[in-house]
């Protein structure tokens, strides 16, 4: 097993509802105008980064080339990002919680910052990988604070939409940057969110309440070592595993002896929490395997080109992020129930289509099921689970909720790779 990670898309972050259940009234508290933030707002602040995490996909030879490096070293700027993603959102959901939309928006501005001039500014590797992780903890951050003020998951639909069409768009969108200027402004596209930030933060001046407990930077601590090690499983197996192992233990151990720290022994224990995650992650494992997947398996088995297979899938992947929206506009009539039959219902037809199907259509198909799956479990199973606790713990519920969704984005393409890519 190769401890280099596959060049492959970075999974785009899970859009969720990191939030009070009226948005209006931190407007209303700010001296804002009356009603929650424009949407289109939100979106913007939140979904560039998914077109930031899978812009170097196509361009890791012309990176590698340039920066002396071979295409598999080149590609941990890949893994760099969605490591940053992954366990900055909780981190950042953390400092949501007790400080406020202000100071997220200031600390992930200033890292989003940072890190572009890293990337645009150094000729060498290292700095550039520290650039990629800078940008995706701002990204995270950005993610964060959109995402408090959505308020309602016909809104949440909506930037989750643009999560998928973004992701989806994200590997064509950094090849055109990068043959028409450089690759390095391929790797700034997350910069267009501060376009978004002013009009955001008129939403965010009222001073927050913090919390009079003492941060529990253990449990921070274990959160973080465990969510890396998880990412990393794909990529150094054993090393991953017992370092997870050995995290998850000590965690478990701390959430005892400190239950209201930074992971809630109550938010744990909790069913539809619990269920709500695992689904996502679920979901998430699903959608990332059959996103590497079925190009290789429309070559193989309906003899489609490279080309052809993969315009078929970008168009599939763009109409399935689309129809998630109806279903996160239709959920609140829908019910949870519903909701969770129709999810689980698509995501096992996606999977069957591709394991059975021989035609490239079907195939395509089951890559629109996927992303449909997935991107509907970002913008409705994700209120489920903030709907599952106290408005105090909301924030820490949708970080790890979302950490779960990264993960599906860590196991995807090692399963495809597996089971598919590797025969």
């Amino acid at each position: 097993m190769t401890t280099t990670p596959t060049p492959t898309p970075a999974p785009a972050p899970a859009p969720a509802a990191i939030a009070t259940t009226t948005p209006t009234t931190t407007a209303g508290r700010a001296g804002g105008r009356p009603g929650p933030v424009p949407v289109l707002w939100l979106a913007l602040l939140a979904t560039p980064v998914a077109a930031a995490a899978n812009a170097p996909v196509l361009i890791l030879p012309d990176m590698a080339g340039s920066l002396g490096v071979g295409t598999s070293t080149a590609a941990w700027l890949v893994a760099a990002f969605a490591w940053a993603m992954a366990v900055s959102i909780p981190l950042l959901a953390g400092l949501l919680r007790r400080r406020g939309l202000a100071p997220v928006l200031r600390l992930a501005s200033a890292l989003l910052v940072g890190g572009t001039l890293l990337v645009a500014a150094s000729p060498w590797l290292p700095p550039i990988l520290l650039g990629r992780a800078a940008q995706a903890a701002g990204g995270a951050g950005l993610v964060a604070a959109a995402m408090s003020l959505a308020g309602s998951a016909r809104r949440m639909g909506v930037i989750s939409t643009g999560f998928g069409m973004l992701g989806a768009t994200g590997p064509l969108l950094g090849a055109q940057l990068s043959h028409t200027v450089s690759w390095r402004l391929s790797l700034s596209v997350s910069l267009v969110s501060l376009l978004a930030v002013p009009a955001v933060a008129k939403y965010a001046k009222a001073p927050a309440t913090a919390p009079q407990d003492r941060f529990d930077t253990r449990g921070a601590a274990l959160l973080t070592v465990l969510a890396t090690a998880l990412v990393l499983l794909p990529h150094a197996p054993a090393v991953a595993l017992a370092s997870a192992a050995l995290a998850a233990a000590l965690l478990s151990l701390h959430i005892r002896r400190r239950p209201e720290g930074f992971v809630p022994a109550a938010l744990i224990r909790r069913p539809l929490f619990l269920g709500s995650a695992l689904l996502a992650l679920a979901l998430s494992t699903s959608y990332f395997t059959l996103l590497f997947a079925v190009p290789r398996l429309v070559s193989d088995r309906a003899g489609w080109d490279t080309g052809a297979a993969g315009a078929g899938q970008l168009v599939a992947l763009i109409t399935g992020s689309a129809l998630s929206w109806l279903l996160a506009a239709g959920s609140a009539r829908m019910g949870r129930v519903a909701v969770r039959t129709v999810l689980v219902g698509i995501g096992v037809l996606a999977a069957l289509t591709a394991v059975f199907a021989s035609h490239g259509p079907l195939l395509l198909l089951a890559t629109l099921g996927g992303v449909f799956g997935a991107t509907g479990a970002n913008a409705v199973l994700s209120t489920h689970a903030a709907s599952s606790v106290p408005d105090a713990q909301r924030p820490t519920a949708i970080g790890l909720f979302t950490l779960c969704y990264q993960l599906g984005g860590a196991f995807g393409p090692a399963i495809a790779t597996a089971l598919v890519l590797g025969s």
